[in-house]
């Protein structure tokens, strides 16, 4: 009996040691990201730069790929993630506040601020509008006076339901008044080709992507409480007259799903605003106009409670 009992406690304590040198190698093999959008648009493209660092040593120490699930304005990616990704830190996803907040709030979804896990926060980009460089609008006042002159007729396209583009364009309507029509695209890249090719009046897209496509639109209006550098000459949306706030501010991170081991989720959280930080990964999101917001895990689960409680009431009010 004795011998069973001594037994035990060594298969115990073997099993015990096994699972501790399994998590300090960790990780052992690349890591990948699930981007709930398809590639090209601006939430794919900046993950592919804010990751770049990965590799070194003194980081994660191993290379991130991205893994594209595009669908339902994130909800078919997010789903995935919430309810079928792996939970030992080899699937991280990127997050989209206000996107998977307000999607929780509205739609039955797998994923909320308590099935996920922050581990840190790279950018935060405005939404913008945006008409076609041959659009007869030059400022929102154009836009609104003939919004007013032929209601209904005015169609503004946005990445999908409830994700960022789609709340500005929510205040929007209600702070001008004026009887307007959302056209839901396939992520932002659907969104701004809907905007270039005419199909619709205008568009709220990022601000980031907005100002690569410089050549091929014109940008009005941003919907932050004040101007942004990259756009300096361009009026936010309450200098024009419009009281729309930063609601619709777009903040992308890396987050692993809830239930993944809390050794590991406090590698990645100690590792990952670095990685963001790093030299050569600010420059190249600098020089690609994508605005850079470097937060570490602490700061975004302040911030996902935040918005949460915001977000509840804000949409309470538009819906």
């Amino acid at each position: 009996m004795k011998l069973m009992k001594i037994t035990k406690i060594a298969l115990l304590a073997a099993t015990s040691l096994m699972f501790m040198h399994a998590q300090a190698d960790y990780p052992d093999k690349p890591i990948g990201v699930m981007v709930a959008y398809g590639p090209g648009g601006a939430t794919d493209f900046q993950a592919r730069i804010a990751t770049l660092a990965s590799g070194k040593e003194a980081l994660i120490g191993q290379p991130i790929y991205i893994l594209n699930k595009p669908g339902a304005g994130g909800r078919t990616g997010w789903n995935w993630f919430a309810s079928e990704a792996s939970k030992d830190g080899y699937m991280l996803a990127a997050y989209n506040v206000p996107h998977f907040i307000a999607q929780s709030i509205v739609f039955d979804t797998a994923y909320n601020i308590n099935t996920l896990e922050p581990l840190g926060n790279w950018g935060a980009d405005p939404a913008v509008l945006i008409v076609g460089k041959d659009s007869p609008f030059n400022t929102v006042a154009d836009l609104l006076s003939h919004a007013d002159a032929n209601p209904g007729s005015v169609t503004i396209s946005g990445a999908g339901k409830f994700v960022g583009h789609h709340i500005a364009f929510l205040q929007f309507a209600k702070a001008s008044g004026k009887d307007l029509t959302y056209i839901p695209a396939k992520g932002g890249v659907d969104a701004l080709r809907l905007v270039k090719a005419g199909e619709v009046s205008a568009g709220f897209n990022n601000l980031s992507d907005s100002a690569r496509s410089a050549a091929d639109l014109k940008i009005l209006a941003v919907a932050d409480l004040t101007r942004h550098a990259y756009l300096p000459d361009v009026p936010t949306l309450m200098e024009s007259g419009v009281d729309v706030d930063d609601s619709s501010v777009n903040f992308r991170g890396l987050m692993v799903p809830a239930g993944t081991p809390q050794d590991v989720i406090d590698f990645l959280a100690s590792k990952t605003p670095d990685m963001f930080n790093d030299g050569k990964t600010q420059g190249k999101m600098k020089s690609t106009n994508s605005p850079a917001r470097v937060m570490t895990r602490d700061e975004v689960i302040a911030m996902w409670n935040e918005r949460q409680a915001y977000l509840t009431d804000l949409l309470a009010g538009l819906q």
